[in-house]
């Protein structure tokens, strides 16, 4: 959703780590130079790279992994685009289908690419064509890249058995979209939190926005928990520009959000900037 009065946002008060980086975020076009797909479920405002260096100037954030959105399908320009832009700060993961070969993979790896997503939102059109799922694991198993999965709450018990048996390094997206009502009992968190204990997977402690409302207290046991079972393998990030987000957020409200996610200070520096150092391959 559309704020305007974005540029009057606030610095954030935690002042991030150098090398901090947010895992999580988008560029969306510009429309007329990187075409929304057609099929696509939602089309969002124009949110190009210059919007992203922006927002990353205020909060302090030195490093970003783009995540390729639903809304531009297979076609991942406007990402490598802006890994290209700046290539020793930014990394990307892509969106893919069973038509990329050899050559498409090791041209997105030469873009900075280092992880495919697989949606398996209802709203976003549901679970993935599972041939092509497999098809697409079997190609970078040897890459070393990993697979991110964006799952509805309801879906991580269901699919919890072909998580596990993943033979890759595996990403979940917005704290598996848990549902803060049900409290962290739910067989849907417990299992989340089984699956983290893993060691091929890693949590993205993203998303408080999504799943409870400002000042997204909800959301602070469930992101807690996760970071003291798998503090090696947690990631942070804003989800700038927010698609299909209801109300408005202030990302630097999400950045002082952290100190509460992760309390111990060699934690917050394990989320922010270790782990996605490690899994994304930056410079140290």
């Amino acid at each position: 959703m559309s704020d305007p009065h974005a540029q009057h946002r606030r610095k954030p008060d935690f002042i991030l780590p150098a090398g901090g980086c947010d895992a999580h975020c988008h560029v969306f076009g510009p429309g007329a130079v990187f075409p929304y797909a057609p099929n696509r479920r939602y089309t969002p405002e124009d949110a190009p790279r210059e919007a992203l260096a922006a927002l990353h100037d205020r909060l302090g954030v030195d490093r970003a992994v783009i995540v390729q959105a639903s809304c531009h399908g297979t076609d991942n320009r406007a990402m490598l685009d802006a890994i290209a832009w700046r290539p020793h700060r930014y990394r990307g993961v892509a969106v893919v289908d069973d038509t990329f070969d050899d050559k498409a993979y090791q041209a997105l790896d030469d873009g900075g690419v280092r992880g495919v997503r697989f949606n398996f939102v209802r709203h976003l059109g549901g679970a993935p064509d599972m041939g092509v799922f497999d098809c697409v694991i079997d190609r970078i198993k040897g890459r070393g890249w990993h697979a991110v999965l964006h799952l509805d709450a309801v879906d991580i018990v269901p699919l919890s058995g072909v998580i596990r048996r993943l033979p890759v390094p595996y990403v979940i997206d917005h704290m598996g979209r848990v549902d803060t009502r049900l409290g962290t009992q739910q067989p849907a968190f417990q299992t989340l939190l089984e699956l983290a204990r893993q060691e091929n997977c890693w949590i993205k402690v993203c998303g408080s926005e999504r799943i409870s409302s400002f000042p997204f207290d909800a959301a602070v046991p469930f992101a807690r928990a996760l970071v003291e079972a798998s503090p090696g393998r947690t990631l942070w990030g804003t989800d700038f520009p927010h698609p299909n987000l209801k109300e408005p957020v202030d990302e630097a409200d999400l950045v002082d959000l952290v100190p509460r996610l992760a309390i111990r200070a060699e934690d917050r520096q394990r989320l922010l900037v270790d782990n996605p150092a490690r899994l994304y391959g930056f410079a140290a």
